[in-house]
This record gives structure tokens, C-alpha cells and sequence, in this order.
């Protein structure tokens, strides 16, 4: 009988890939995936427009330079001094700016800019009359900076928006769907049990949301790191825990996709209308780091973020409520929060086997 069960779950799989997969109306759930690597792709050809220029500037310097050089450059130093700890600036600007004096007058001075880099970096020297009266050194690609907004990008919209309305509008459709093109009896006629047609339909679900959005952050990831240059990107991918940080990402996309799955799939059978308890989950996820630390547990997000790899810190002077929001004080190890994940997960899958079997259909109500 399992043979003929696992049989029966692997033609139903086929059935509702085909479906989901292609489906018009799931569009929108393309255009969500796609939408941080839309955003990485731009931020990658900026990136490495501004690196070009960095580099350009550098060859056209006088001598190749480093940051501590750079960093040497200190107030009051003059033109010639500056000359000669960096060599001819490869971009120099002037221009005059008039003062007014307390007898009335004005007073000319005369201000310069050099521009340097060191392929890397740029700095920017301002003199007045002769003497440095600013420094400004303009950071190039920062690899802790950009992982912190890598791991934003995911938190804040991957997780909360992208994935979580992705699985509303492919599982909730798995029965709902079906009821709302009058096709349902079809399967309920077919010589199939209703669990295992309700567990093939959750697993053709649950493979086309991670097929979506795994491959979606795969592609993130490999725009993130193509902005490295190859020795930056071996030592973030080999030595700064790369490889298990994107791991990390991929496996929390899928247990977002399990978890998120699981509950709309049992909504979508309960409620005749299922967007008043997407609404309910929605508003429950949002507001989780402002409830009790035991409510708290009562939630998917709560899990996947003890999983994600790279926390957000808040910089001082953080309103409480955004630091809420993007800390996460009270974390729990990785296996509790993968199990819960997984069991609660199930629990769900079992709700929805003894609901399916009570269900009836009545296409004149819906």
C-alpha cells in the first residue's frame, strides 16, 4: 500500500507542478523572488563602475599608493608636503572664495582640491591658501558593511515579504484554488485517499517555492560576491565563512517555505476566505519582537531569524522601536530552531489530513 500511496503522491506532484509552475496568475510571485536580485545586479554595476574609476585614478597617480599613506595626510600640512608623502595629485582642482571682513571688505582665498586613490579607496584633500584644511577618504567596496545589507535585504523583505507572500499565493490556492475553479471533485473522484492527495499537493507546493526562491537567492548570492575582486572574494568564501554564511541563507529559505507553507495550507482549507487569517499571521510575524519573550516562540520568524548568519547591528542613537525590530535578543540554538521549525510543521500537515477528509465541496456557497 506505501508503494501505491508514494505512487499516487509523485503523479500529484506532477500534476500541480505543471500548474504552479507556470500558472499566469503566479507572475507576481516571480516578480517578488526577483526583486532583491534586481536590486544586487544595479548595486553590482555601480559597484564596479566606481571601482573602473578607483582604479583608473590610481594608474594615473604618480607613485602606487597605500591606505596608511592616505591616512598620514593631517591637517595644516602643505601643498608641497602632501606632494611629496603622495606624489602629483592625478586630479587637482581650484577655485577662489571671497570673505567678508568686519571692516567691510572681502578676502580672497585661494582653495585646491587634490583627488587620489588607491585603486580601492579615495581621498579628497581641500587646501586654503596653501594649507590642508579637510580630508575626506571615500571608502570603496566594504565587505562587513555590504554582508550587514546583504542580511537586511533578507531579513527585512526576503523573509518577511518576499517568501511570505509567495507561499500565501501558492499554497492557499492548493485547495482553495481548486474550489474557486470548480475542478476539486475531479481529484475527490479519483481512486486516490484525500491525505495522500493532500500531501502530494503539499509537497508539489513546497517543491516549487523552494525551486522560486532558492534559486532567486542562489542568484543573489552570486551577483553579492561577483562585486569582490577574486582575492577578496577566496578569502570572504573560503576563510570569512562565506560558504556557510550562503549555505545558511539557502537553508532558512527553504524552512521559510516548509513553515509559512505549512500554516496557508491549513488556512486555505479552514476559511472560507483565507485572506482574514493571512491578514492575522501577517500582523502576528510583524509584531513579534514586541511581544513576551513566551509568545514570541509562537511564531515562524522568531525561528528563522535565530538561523540567519549575520546579525544586524543598531547604531547608537536607534529608536528603541527599530532596534527591536532588528535585534534579536533571546535567540535558541540552531537544532531547537530547525526542529521547531520541522515539527510544528508537520502538526500542521496533520491538521490539514484529518480536515481534508471532512471536507465537502459545494461550488454554489464559494
Amino acid at each position: 500500500m506505501t508503494k501505491l500511496w508514494w505512487a499516487q503522491i509523485k503523479s500529484v506532484i506532477r500534476l500541480e507542478m505543471k500548474k504552479t509552475l507556470f500558472a499566469r496568475r503566479g507572475i507576481w510571485i516571480y516578480v517578488l523572488a526577483l526583486l532583491p536580485l534586481l536590486l544586487f545586479t544595479v548595486n553590482a554595476a555601480f559597484v564596479s563602475h566606481d571601482r573602473e574609476r578607483s582604479s583608473q585614478l590610481a594608474r594615473q597617480g604618480a607613485k602606487p599608493l597605500t591606505e596608511q599613506e592616505m591616512h598620514a595626510v593631517r591637517p595644516d600640512m602643505t601643498s608641497q608636503e602632501v606632494i611629496a608623502l603622495l606624489g602629483k595629485p592625478p586630479q587637482h582642482s581650484t577655485w577662489n572664495e571671497q570673505r567678508p571682513l568686519d571692516s567691510g571688505g572681502f578676502s580672497n582665498i585661494a582653495h585646491e582640491g587634490y583627488h587620489y586613490s588607491d585603486g580601492t579607496d579615495d581621498l579628497y584633500v581641500e587646501f586654503a591658501d596653501g594649507k590642508v584644511v579637510g580630508t575626506s577618504i571615500n571608502p570603496g567596496f566594504n565587505l562587513p558593511e555590504y554582508s550587514v545589507v546583504f542580511a537586511g535585504v533578507f531579513q527585512f523583505f526576503y523573509l518577511r515579504l518576499a517568501i511570505f507572500f509567495g507561499c500565501l499565493g501558492i499554497f492557499m490556492n492548493l485547495f482553495r484554488g481548486e474550489i474557486l475553479d470548480k475542478s476539486l471533485h475531479f481529484y475527490f473522484l479519483a481512486p486516490i485517499r484525500r491525505e495522500v492527495l493532500m500531501v502530494g499537493k503539499f509537497l508539489a507546493g513546497l517543491l516549487a517555492t523552494c525551486i522560486i526562491f532558492i534559486t532567486s537567492e542562489v542568484l543573489q548570492i552570486v551577483v553579492f560576491t561577483s562585486k569582490f575582486s577574486p582575492n577578496v572574494r577566496d578569502l570572504y568564501l573560503y576563510q570569512n565563512h562565506g560558504l556557510a554564511h550562503a549555505a545558511a541563507y539557502l537553508g532558512v529559505t527553504a524552512l521559510a517555505c516548509l513553515g509559512y507553507g505549512a500554516f496557508f495550507l491549513a488556512a486555505g482549507m479552514l476559511f472560507r476566505n483565507p485572506i482574514l487569517p493571512a491578514a492575522v499571521i501577517l500582523v502576528w510575524e510583524g509584531v513579534n519582537p514586541f511581544l513576551p519573550a513566551l509568545l514570541k516562540k509562537f511564531s515562524v520568524i522568531y525561528y528563522l531569524k535565530s538561523l540567519c548568519p549575520v546579525d544586524i547591528p543598531s547604531p547608537p542613537g536607534t529608536p528603541a522601536v527599530l532596534s527591536l525590530l532588528v535585534s534579536n535578543p533571546d535567540p535558541v540554538s540552531t537544532p531547537v530552531a530547525i526542529l521547531g521549525i520541522v515539527i510544528v510543521s508537520l502538526l500542521v500537515v496533520c491538521v490539514s489530513g484529518f480536515q481534508v477528509r471532512r471536507m465537502e465541496i459545494n461550488y454554489t456557497t464559494e
